[in-house]
């Protein structure tokens, strides 16, 4: 069997029927974390989008799942990333055959360049841990979505609370990379995402649970990226298969906008929160 037939095997899933539309190497080399269009496509499963919405893809990276979003739903998706530049993704919308659906725009997640209730959905893919994890984000968040609206995140995911590291993710792999570092502690067990949201007055939580089988499937992402030599990263195959599912694998949220009125995203007091210039 070849590289390519190896890759595809990895890639072509039943769980994620639109993704395996994808061109492999189109998915492997545009990622910037455990395949977000497999994540958007679980993601959407309970989102229920239609045709027509505004939709803001926050913290998109390379934009495929905003390109993802906008081919599989016909919706308008505005790509919002900081790290990754708008002509970028710009360039990856058009050659995808989606620019029309998708605008590009570099934007700090708690300075949003949006008007109050004009989203109807809002995703987070492989980043929300990145900057949700303040109590108060997910009210500021939800003020850019209209009541009734959902906002909904798929992410790496702790599968239990921890109090230190498991050693066998302290242990070096074969390539030498260790997986555990203290960034990960911005990973939030399920149950910790869901004392998070129930509290947010600005909305009512829906759903959180994991992804069956979603070790494996990381673990395949990575086997992929590295036959592909797409990954700038040494692999982490090795340290998710020891894990097995025990520590590691991801988690769903997804929450509706309440009818209350919204957070005054004007308001002065913002800024002293979360600390910028309104």
């Amino acid at each position: 069997m070849s590289d390519a037939d190896r890759i595809r095997a990895l890639l072509d899933k039943p769980e994620f029927p639109r993704s395996a539309a994808y061109e492999p190497r189109w998915l492997l080399e545009n990622s910037m974390g455990p395949n977000p269009v497999w994540l958007t496509e679980w993601l959407c499963e309970v989102m229920e989008l239609e045709s027509g919405m505004r939709v803001l893809d926050l913290g998109c990276g390379k934009a495929i799942s905003s390109v993802f979003l906008a081919k599989e739903f016909d919706v308008s998706v505005y790509a919002c990333d900081l790290w990754i530049g708008p002509d970028n993704n710009w360039r990856r919308a058009q050659e995808a055959g989606a620019a029309e659906r998708v605008t590009p725009l570099r934007a700090e997640a708690h300075a949003l360049p949006f008007a109050s209730g004009f989203f109807d959905a809002v995703i987070s893919i492989d980043a929300y841990h990145y900057f949700g994890t303040d109590q108060l984000y997910l009210g500021y968040l939800a003020s850019f979505v209209r009541p009734g609206g959902r906002i909904g995140v798929a992410l790496p995911s702790l599968l239990e609370e921890l109090d230190e590291p498991p050693a066998h993710l302290l242990e070096p792999q074969a390539n030498g990379k260790v997986f555990w570092e203290s960034e990960l502690w911005s990973l939030q067990s399920p149950a910790a995402w869901r004392r998070r949201w129930e509290r947010c007055g600005q909305v009512e939580l829906e759903r959180v649970d994991t992804q069956a089988e979603g070790w494996r499937h990381w673990r395949d992402h990575e086997l992929a990226s590295e036959l592909a030599g797409t990954s700038p990263f040494p692999s982490d195959a090795e340290a998710l298969e020891r894990d097995a599912g025990r520590t590691i694998g991801f988690v769903r949220a997804v929450a509706r906008r309440n009818q209350a009125e919204a957070m005054n995203t004007n308001d002065p007091s913002l800024g002293v929160r979360f600390g910028i210039d309104v």
